[in-house]
């Protein structure tokens, strides 16, 4: 199946295509100029692919949390085009997409997204489950829900928690007095985009969530400023 799969949630600006005999990816650490660099990379890598535009059978975004804007551009862009072309339009949760690559991890992984006002959205995982609901927490917020985490057999003094995401390292220092050095660490890839895993989010998109097809918009877990400031 023919794919585009975007993910402007964050500061660094991911695209993957797949197609039927490969998966093209490109990502880029693209501050606040998501509007400007997506669609040409959009049609970079269609082009590698050998396919044009209309070939495409599905696009995909991640949903959030994350960037107010960034999210608004992924979605303006990915439902744009499916409306034009016809093809059905699919969002996965973002924390989802990061903690998906560490089912395996023996203990909790917590996907941190800069929240600004010295807050983090995240959530916790273990063993492909997501234990809490997604979360706009102060460090010590987060800390007290991994302290409420479910024990896993034989880690005692509390399971290893693994931090990724693009705001790991602010997190690991935040969370270092609360809850130990030698209990926390870092994904050494945690700044990279999870594009592809949405793709196989968009793959069994059955699973995506709410079943919506991502119609309901992006996840926003708090106002934006604008919207704080005007009483909305």
């Amino acid at each position: 199946m023919n794919i585009l799969a975007i993910d402007t949630a964050t500061a660094v600006l991911a695209v993957a295509v797949a197609s039927h005999d490969a998966v093209r990816y490109m990502e880029f650490d693209a501050g606040p100029a998501h509007a400007e660099t997506l669609m040409p990379m959009v049609d970079w890598l269609i082009r590698c692919s050998g396919m044009n535009r209309e070939d495409l059978q599905m696009t995909a975004c991640m949903r959030g949390p994350g960037s107010f804007t960034g999210l608004r551009i992924g979605f303006a862009t990915a439902k744009g085009l499916a409306a034009a072309l016809g093809i059905p339009m699919v969002s996965a949760p973002t924390l989802d997409c990061l903690a998906a690559p560490y089912s395996l991890w023996p203990g909790l992984v917590v996907p941190v997204i800069d929240a600004k006002k010295q807050r983090f959205f995240t959530a916790l995982y273990q063993k492909h489950k997501r234990l809490t609901g997604y979360l706009d927490a102060t460090a010590q917020e987060l800390a007290a829900a991994i302290h409420g985490a479910p024990e896993l057999p034989g880690a005692s003094g509390g399971a290893p928690v693994l931090l990724t995401g693009p705001d790991a390292p602010a997190a690991k220092y935040a969370l270092e007095g609360l809850l130990g050095k030698d209990r926390v660490v870092i994904d050494p890839a945690y700044r990279r985009s999870k594009c592809r895993e949405l793709l196989e989010y968009s793959r069994h998109w059955s699973i995506v969530a709410n079943n919506n097809g991502g119609a309901d918009g992006p996840l926003y877990i708090r106002k934006s400023d604008a919207e704080l400031k005007a009483g909305i």
